[in-house]
């Protein structure tokens, strides 16, 4: 399995912005698909961005027009830019990448959106 190390994660007020990125180990591979997920206290893990090998990408309606998904293939690496964050975006993040015999998951990055 590939690994992945996330970062980017921290505390912002509401109305704010963060930058998180994802960064895969290893060379020689595009990932197909990277996908951001998020898990608040007491709730289900829940999708919140993807992006293909060919960069199409799609969002959850709840964060369309505020978050961006991104990649750099030559990185092996995704990002989540986050705007206009509110309170209510405050969770755990995980990026998750997916290949030919490949499903992995970052180890989470904590995001707390202060009222």
């Amino acid at each position: 399995q590939v690994q992945l190390v996330e970062s980017g994660g921290g505390l912002v007020q509401a109305g704010g912005s963060l930058r998180l990125s994802c960064a895969a180990s290893g060379s020689g591979f595009t990932i197909i698909l990277w996908g951001w997920y998020r898990q608040a206290p007491g709730k289900q893990r829940e999708l919140v961005a993807t992006i293909t090998s060919s960069t199409s990408t799609n969002y959850a309606d709840s964060v369309k027009g505020r978050f961006t998904i991104s990649r750099d293939n030559a990185k092996n690496t995704v990002y989540l830019q986050m705007n206009s964050l509110k309170p209510e975006d405050t969770a755990v993040y995980y990026c998750n990448a997916r290949h030919v015999g490949i499903n992995s998951w970052g180890q989470g990055t904590q995001v707390t959106v202060s009222a």
